[in-house]
């Protein structure tokens, strides 16, 4: 059978920059081991497989994979997805916009997509579940001998290690500076003892300190277990962190939007929109953004 497939970089304006993901048009019939073969085929982070939706109001329901297994949801693989689908399916319609709705393991989730004239499209989603901050201690030595770092190179301000979740778990670690997280060296057999208490093993690193003045999280994703030793851009680490930014920070009333560049030392630079709705003194909403380019289309022969 002949398979429709594309790759779009995500998270980037620029071709070969971003996350690149793997969407697989023509699903229908693959079982579990097929989706997890034809990912590992790809060897990207993630990849996509479209399905005809359960309610046929919705445009589609996705299935992700890592080269690692299946996840309930991930920003990349939303974002990449509906921006494709909106081009495809609807390109008269990208200015002023249209609303994607994705049927994910997480729940439905709404993308707004649009695209300037002459411009890349974008698309915005709201998080569909709001982060919850998990109840994990976590030993410093470990964490830093697992990083390849030493443990007085973790935390700033009111920065700690802590552990968030808005679909998919997160350890987030912070550390001072850009030098520090520059020359972090994952020791692989140290992981398991440093993060597993999270019931998954991907760790968020950030800093506050940028490469670019304007953006305000530096920031890398490390997760062997699931194939990815790193990630050039990870929306559903980003939408754990929605949860930690607005507790720690302290945000006032209002929207409020941080730029999130990951993937710089990867040489695959990216930068992810999240904006955060406080109400009351607390999170009430996230959205997370970015842009999307399409680098190819082809056909899988399985």
């Amino acid at each position: 059978m002949s398979r429709r497939f594309h790759v779009v970089d995500v998270f980037t304006e620029t071709p070969f920059e971003g996350n690149p993901l793997a969407v697989v048009l023509d699903s229908e019939g693959l079982d579990d081991a097929a989706m997890l073969a034809i990912t590992r085929e790809f060897n990207l982070s993630e990849t996509v497989f479209v399905q005809e939706p359960d309610d046929p109001v919705h445009s589609a329901k996705i299935r992700i994979f890592t080269p690692g297994g299946e996840l309930p949801f991930a920003g990349h693989p939303t974002v990449g997805t509906a921006a494709l689908l909106a081009e495809l399916r609807a390109p008269g319609h990208l200015s002023p916009g249209v609303v994607i709705a994705l049927e994910e393991k997480v729940g439905l989730v709404k993308v707004d997509v649009s695209r300037k004239p002459g411009g890349r499209s974008r698309a915005v989603f709201e998080i569909p579940k709001l982060p919850q901050r998990l109840p994990v201690e976590f030993e410093p030595e470990l964490v830093a001998r697992a990083l390849g770092l030493e443990p007085l190179d973790l935390g700033f301000g009111a920065h700690g290690l802590s552990a968030w979740s808005a679909g998919v778990p997160f350890s987030m670690v912070p550390v001072k500076d850009l030098e520090t997280i520059g020359r972090i060296r994952c020791d692989v057999s140290q992981w398991s003892a440093a993060f597993a208490r999270t019931g998954r093993e991907g760790v968020f690193v950030y800093t506050r300190e940028t490469v670019h003045p304007a953006h305000h999280v530096h920031a890398r994703m490390f997760w062997p277990s699931a194939g990815m030793s790193e990630d050039p851009a990870t929306g559903g680490a980003v939408a754990a962190f929605s949860g930690l930014a607005a507790t720690v920070e302290l945000p006032d009333d209002g929207t409020h939007q941080l730029i999130i560049e990951q993937g710089f030392e990867m040489g695959r630079p990216s930068l992810i929109a999240l904006d955060l709705d406080i109400h009351g003194g607390r999170l009430v909403a996230a959205s997370i953004g970015g842009s999307v380019v399409r680098m190819s289309e082809g056909i899988l022969h399985v």
